[in-house]
């Protein structure tokens, strides 16, 4: 039986899923940035702060996709959105490590830690989809996000939740309340035939 993820809860794994991907690819992606040498010489602080800055950018994109309704999207339009995220995220990340002065700004490094990071999340993206279709497309449902689907499509649809069975019950159990017209099954329905019926 599938446990159904409330909706709140649903839609917040979505933006850690989203957030926590695009920091980790940010953080990797500076580290690799700076070119191959020994652990102690690489850049963690610097790594961490851009990682900080990427999950805090891509929340706040996500937030704008969520109030614009876009997050309801195909496996294609859907990881194009991801990767536009992330190289932004990327830059955005990027620029906050440190007090941004474009006529001083290091934009090689900046982009190149933001394309290293969206080639990331292309990966990444490909992987969590399910496998192709015997026809070698994308099968209905796939997603970029490696939330379980159930998860994920609970979060990015803008349908609204079925009735529950109880608003669906009629009151009382079935009875029809005094003075309104209707049938109860079971009870006889008049002195004649119903319509339809044979006499």
């Amino acid at each position: 039986m599938t446990q159904v993820v409330p909706k709140w809860r649903a839609v917040l794994l979505d933006f850690l899923e989203r957030a926590g991907w695009s920091a980790g690819q940010v953080f990797i992606a500076t580290l690799l940035a700076g070119g191959v040498s020994s652990v102690t010489e690489l850049p963690w602080k610097y790594s961490v702060t851009i990682a900080i800055g990427a999950f805090i950018s891509s929340v706040i994109l996500t937030g704008v996709q969520y109030l614009s309704k876009m997050t309801n999207l195909a496996f294609w339009p859907d990881l194009l959105v991801r990767l536009v995220k992330t190289f932004l995220s990327s830059l955005a990340g990027v620029m906050t490590a440190g007090v941004f002065d474009v006529t001083a700004f290091d934009w090689d490094a900046a982009l190149n830690v933001a394309f290293l990071a969206t080639v990331a999340s292309l990966a990444k993206g490909l992987l969590a989809r399910e496998p192709a279709a015997p026809n070698g497309q994308v099968p209905p449902g796939a997603s970029p996000s490696t939330l379980p689907t159930g998860t994920y499509r609970e979060a990015v649809d803008h349908a609204p939740p079925p009735p529950t069975i109880a608003a669906t019950d009629p009151p009382d159990g079935g009875s029809v309340p005094d003075g309104k017209p209707g049938v109860v099954l079971g009870e006889a329905g008049g002195s004649g035939p119903a319509a339809g019926d044979p006499a």
